[in-house]
């Protein structure tokens, strides 16, 4: 029997992940305002229902050029970041592939997280139902890999270290009386710890910070008058006390740290000793 080529299972995990993501904008769209997923997907202007050929993640969007077919008013880019993020995020999940059970168990967890980002991006809310489900996604995948391993320790260990990051998290928040992060910050951190455990918790916590810090940086370089000037003063002000979601900085630290294994202390010892 002749093995499939990996570019074979490659183009799959990433066409499945194109496919996920257009079903997350449904349900990033329609989470918490009382309609059904089940509802045929139409256009937000016109209210045009959406043919099936209109529905092919990425491709529909670039044939139609960003605009409904109908209207042809545009169609919110967000659509076909979501799709290429999710593809890429499986597609992560792939390069560090553990066996088809942790595969499905990460895709399903990256997919929560992506409705985790958006959501707290747009609305500036994480709800508690994402955070349990994070929680029980994180429980089940180490419990899953106790299990294998039969290293009952390691689960208790995991679940030490994510109730550090949920306290150090929770403290943060509750003496800046929640103006430096979210509530739902320290929820979603319990499971998100867990599974990068004692030895990737501060590299966790650290990067997000620093991630944090530079996009908030970036935005204020970006927000100055000069470049308002240059765009018209459609830019919005953006200054040091400006709300900027942190989820999305812990979820992307999440990803670097979980299936990258990115390591800060060792990443700064390696740029010390490349600058001297």
């Amino acid at each position: 029997m002749t093995m499939l080529p990996e570019w074979f299972f490659f183009s799959v995990v990433g066409l499945f992940g194109l496919i996920i993501g257009s079903f997350l904008n449904v349900v990033i769209y329609r989470l918490h305002t009382g309609r059904s997923l089940n509802d045929r997907s139409h256009c937000l202007s016109c209210g045009h229902t959406l043919s099936w050929y209109e529905l092919f993640p990425v491709f529909s969007y670039l044939v139609l050029r960003g605009r409904c077919r109908s209207c042809h008013s545009f169609i919110p880019y967000r659509y076909a970041l979501v799709e290429m993020l999710t593809a890429a995020a499986f597609l992560a999940a792939y390069l560090n592939f553990r066996g088809l059970t942790f595969l499905i168990l990460d895709c399903v967890l990256l997919s929560v997280l992506i409705v985790v980002l958006v959501y707290d991006f747009y609305h500036k809310i994480i709800l508690d139902e994402l955070s349990i489900i994070i929680a029980a996604l994180a429980l089940l995948i180490v419990g899953v890999e106790t299990w294998l391993v039969g290293d009952h320790i390691s689960f208790l260990l995991s679940i030490f270290a994510g109730g550090i990051a949920t306290l150090l998290l929770f403290t943060l928040w509750y003496f800046s009386q929640g103006r430096a992060i979210g509530l739902g910050d320290a929820k979603i951190s319990f499971g998100l710890g867990m599974l990068v455990g004692l030895t990737g918790l501060f590299s966790f916590i650290v990067l997000a910070f620093w991630l944090g810090a530079v996009f908030g940086l970036i935005l204020i370089l970006l927000s100055t008058r000069r470049l308002r000037q240059l765009t018209l003063g459609k830019m919005r002000r953006v200054s040091m006390k400006s709300e900027v979601p942190f989820a999305p900085f812990l979820i992307v630290s999440f990803i670097l740290v979980y299936l990258f294994e990115i390591d800060i202390l060792a990443l700064v010892e390696r740029t010390l000793l490349a600058i001297l």
